[in-house]
């Protein structure tokens, strides 16, 4: 008997191996794809923008990125001595207008750079829900806590996402034609509209995503907010607020995901580089003893197995440390 619909993931027409450069873009659930890609050593870009909701504003950055535009000072907003853009995350802020710009220009170079390589672009869709200033109908990606009355609230419909996404990829392809973009909603419910509106918010974001991948041959779909919705529906899956997947939700799909793009070679790659992560974690009672110090030998010898390959420095810097302490 069966007790769950697990979501079954079609095959994928692409791969990620362990030359890939990926870039991802958007929501926190782009942080968490990110961050585990990292961790697994593969060379990735994770949300250089910090966390952005909206896809209209996700387009811009991308868009404004490639075409090195300049940053719009009209924008930015000072708070309590503090300078922000309300195009960019509350991560970046400068003590004036010239240093949050030169900070804002340093991230958008990073990020043209790595795009021009990158082999896929991860972008996660939050929500449907933007704020526009009043004074002149822009689209933020953040409020950065300015008074309410600022701000009108909308609902972007599927024919505004479509085109602008088509812009944005036009705009991409000019400068990297190989690269694929991969998309994704993100199971992070937006409660503070209320789940009736996030319902509505999901709902616009899926359909559009679905138009998209029908359009575009190198623009593909993963089904995290259907694994999350359907798959784990519960919620001990969940984290305290009920609202976040848990650590087990997340290394659950991320599990899907590295089964449908992941190459046979990479899946062999993370098999041993999980268990050297595992001896990495090892916290013996006595660090000075021979056995200990031949431990680490040997672990350095295997991490040193991977350097022609991946960036191992942090891992062998800290069992170098602890042969020198010894």
């Amino acid at each position: 008997m069966d007790f769950r619909t697990e979501i079954e993931v079609n095959p994928s027409s692409f791969r990620i191996g362990t030359d890939s450069r990926i870039m991802t873009v958007g929501s926190c659930f782009s942080d968490v794809i990110g961050s585990q890609l990292s961790e697994n050593k593969i060379q990735c870009l994770c949300n250089p923008y910090g966390t952005v909701f909206n896809p209209l504003s996700i387009f811009k950055l991308i868009s404004n990125s490639l075409q090195s535009k300049p940053i719009f000072k009209h924008l930015m907003v000072e708070n309590a001595g503090i300078w922000q853009h309300y195009d960019y995350h509350s991560r970046f802020f400068g003590s004036s207008r010239e240093e949050l710009e030169e900070l804002l220009y340093e991230t958008n170079s990073k990020s043209q750079q790595f795009l021009k390589k990158a082999n896929l672009l991860i972008i996660t869709f939050g929500t449907a829900i933007v704020h526009q200033l009043k004074e002149n109908g822009a689209i933020v990606a953040n409020c950065h806590k300015a008074p309410a009355a600022n701000f009108k609230k909308e609902m972007l419909n599927m024919k505004d996402i479509i085109l602008r996404f088509r812009a944005m990829y036009e705009t991409l392809k000019m400068y990297n034609n190989k690269i694929k973009i991969l998309l994704t909603v993100s199971p992070v419910r937006h409660t503070r509209e209320t789940l009736q509106l996030n319902s509505v918010s999901k709902s616009i974001l899926r359909t559009a995503c679905y138009d998209i991948e029908e359009e575009f041959n190198d623009v593909h779909y993963f089904p995290s907010y259907e694994i999350m919705m359907d798959d784990l529906r519960d919620y001990r899956f969940y984290k305290a607020d009920m609202i976040h997947p848990n650590e087990q939700a997340e290394k659950y799909i991320f599990e899907k995901f590295s089964e449908t793009y992941f190459t046979d070679d990479l899946n062999n790659f993370l098999q041993e580089w999980h268990k050297l992560k595992m001896s990495l974690n090892h916290r013996p009672i006595q660090t000075d003893t021979p056995a200990h110090q031949k431990f680490l030998a040997d672990l350095l010898k295997k991490i040193d197995g991977f350097s022609d390959k991946f960036d191992v420095s942090s891992e062998r810097e800290k069992v170098l440390s602890q042969l020198v302490a010894a």
